[in-house]
C-alpha cells in the first residue's frame, strides 16, 4: 500500500505473519534510520509486573542465543551505527541509524536481540542492580522526581501512574521466568511494527524483514487499556537538602486522537513550550522568578495531560505559582491576540519541518502516526489543521482544561518555607 503525500512517499506492507512494515524513501541522504516498535509499554503491566517492560528493554542488549552483549555492541560499532531504545507507557522502541549499505547487517542484529534474547540468570541479577541505580539517579534529580511524584498522584491507581522503571520491590522480584513470559506474551506479530526512513527501497526492506521476522508465530496477547480518571492532587514533599523548591503543575488535556489536538498543541506553544512563550517571558524574563520554567503536553491513546515545571527559591515559590495561575487565567478569560496566535502557528509549522531533517525523527513519526491513527498526515494536512485553530478554540479548551478543581501540584524541596495553600491553585 503506497501513501503518496505531495512531499513524501510512504509504503506500508505486512509480512506473512502480520507484522506491519513501513518505509519512507529519502534519496537526498545516505543514511537509514530503522526501528522495531512494540506495543508493550508500562501501562499494560500488572502491579506485580511494574517495570518489566523497561527491564526487558535492558535485557535484550545483554545477549542473544548466539551473541553476547559484547558481540552486539562491537558489531554495531563496526558498522558505524548508532543504537537507541526506550520504554514508554504505551510503546517500546529499538532503533538504529546506519549508512544504507549496512542496513541488512544492522537489521539482522536488531532482529536477533528483539526475537532471541538469552535472559541469562547472571545478566538478570546484574541488570537489576543497574536499573536500581537508575531509580536512584532519578530520585536524586529533583526535576525528574517531582514529575514522577505528580504523575503518580495525578493518575491515581491507574497504570499510567506507575513508574516506568518499576519500584525497588518489583525490580528485585523479576526472574527469568517473568521476563520470558512477558516477552512471549507481547513480542509477537500482533504487536510489532517495523519502520524505516532514509535511503531505503521498500521491496528490498520487505524481503529482508520477511527473512528475519517472518518466522515469528502469531498468537500474542493484544494490550488492553482502560481509560484513566485524572485527579487534582496537592503534594508537598519536604527535602531540606535542596536549595530550590521544584514545582510540577498539571491539568488534564486531550487524548492523541481527539480532534482538538492541534488546539492543545498551540495552547501549549503559547503557554510555555518556547522561549517566546508567556511563562518564559513573563515569569523568567520580566519577573525573574525562575531560571527554568516550561510547559509540555503528553498524550496517550485515551488521555493526556499538560504539565508545567519550574524551580524557584522557597521565598519566591508562592509568587511564582500565583503568576503561573494568572497566565492560566488569562488563557481562560482572554482571546489570544491574533499576532501571538499567528506566531505560534508559524513556530509550530517550522518546528515540524525542521524535525524532518532527521531520519530518526522521520522514522519515529512514521511508526507513531500509524500506531496512533492508522494513517499518515501530510505536511499540508497538519499545516491546515494548525491554521484552522482560532483564538476562541484556544480559549474554549483552556476553560475546560483549567476549570476549577482540575489543576494539581506537586512540590519538592523546602516546602514549609513556601507556604502553599489549596486556594493558590485556583485560576
Amino acid at each position: 500500500m503506497r501513501f503518496n503525500c505531495p512531499e513524501r512517499t510512504i509504503d506500508v506492507s505486512r509480512l506473512s505473519n502480520g507484522i506491519t512494515v513501513i518505509t519512507e524513501r529519502v534519496d537526498s541522504v545516505r543514511s537509514v534510520a530503522a526501528g522495531v516498535w512494540v506495543e508493550a509499554g508500562s501501562r499494560y503491566e500488572t502491579p506485580q509486573e511494574c517495570g518489566i517492560s523497561h527491564f526487558i528493554e535492558h535485557m535484550l542488549f545483554q545477549g542473544t542465543e548466539t551473541r553476547s552483549a559484547q558481540d552486539l555492541a562491537r558489531q554495531m560499532d563496526a558498522l558505524g551505527g548508532v543504537t537507541d531504545a526506550f520504554t514508554g507507557r504505551e510503546l517500546v522502541s529499538y532503533s538504529f541509524k546506519v549508512l544504507d549499505e549496512h542496513l541488512p547487517e544492522a537489521l539482522e542484529i536488531h532482529a536477533d536481540l528483539v526475537l532471541h534474547p538469552r535472559f541469562d540468570e547472571a545478566a538478570i541479577e546484574k541488570e537489576k542492580s543497574v536499573i536500581l541505580e537508575e531509580v536512584k539517579m532519578d530520585a536524586d534529580n529533583p526535576e525528574a522526581h517531582v514529575g514522577d511524584i505528580f504523575v503518580k498522584h495525578f493518575w491515581g491507581r491507574h497504570p499510567l501512574g506507575r513508574p516506568i522503571l518499576g519500584t525497588r520491590k518489583t525490580i528485585r522480584s523479576f526472574t527469568r521466568g517473568h521476563a520470558r513470559a512477558f516477552h512471549s506474551r507481547y513480542y509477537r506479530p500482533e504487536n510489532l511494527t517495523l519502520a524505516a526512513a532514509g535511503r531505503v527501497e521498500h521491496e528490498r526492506f520487505l524481503e529482508l524483514a520477511e527473512r528475519l521476522f517472518g518466522s515469528l508465530p502469531p498468537g500474542g496477547a493484544r494490550p488492553v487499556a482502560r481509560p484513566p480518571k485524572p485527579e487534582a492532587p496537592l503534594i508537598l514533599k519536604s527535602r531540606r537538602s535542596l536549595q530550590q523548591v521544584h514545582l510540577c503543575l498539571g491539568a488534564p488535556a486531550v487524548a492523541a486522537r481527539d480532534e482538538r489536538t492541534y488546539t492543545a498543541y498551540l495552547l501549549n506553544m503559547i503557554l510555555g513550550a518556547t522561549i517566546s512563550s508567556r511563562l518564559f517571558q513573563n515569569i523568567r524574563e520580566r519577573l525573574g522568578l525562575a531560571y527554568t520554567i516550561a510547559s509540555d503536553i503528553v498524550q496517550y491513546a485515551d488521555a493526556g495531560w499538560l504539565g508545567i515545571y519550574a524551580g524557584a527559591s522557597p521565598e519566591s515559590a508562592r509568587r511564582l505559582l500565583q503568576s503561573v495561575m494568572e497566565e492560566l487565567r488569562r488563557l481562560r478569560e482572554e482571546p489570544v491576540p491574533e499576532e501571538e496566535l499567528r506566531h505560534a502557528r508559524q513556530t509550530a509549522k517550522s518546528s515540524m519541518l525542521l524535525s524532518l531533517d532527521s531520519m530518526s525523527t522521520r522514522m519515529s513519526n512514521l511508526a507513531r502516526q500509524w500506531l496512533t491513527y492508522g494513517r499518515f498526515y501530510s505536511l499540508e494536512e497538519i499545516a491546515a489543521g494548525v491554521d484552522r485553530v482560532t483564538a476562541e478554540d484556544v480559549r474554549a479548551l483552556a476553560r475546560e482544561m483549567f476549570a476549577p478543581g482540575r489543576i494539581g501540584l506537586a512540590m519538592l524541596g523546602r516546602v514549609e518555607e513556601a507556604r502553599i495553600e489549596p486556594g493558590d491553585l485556583q485560576c
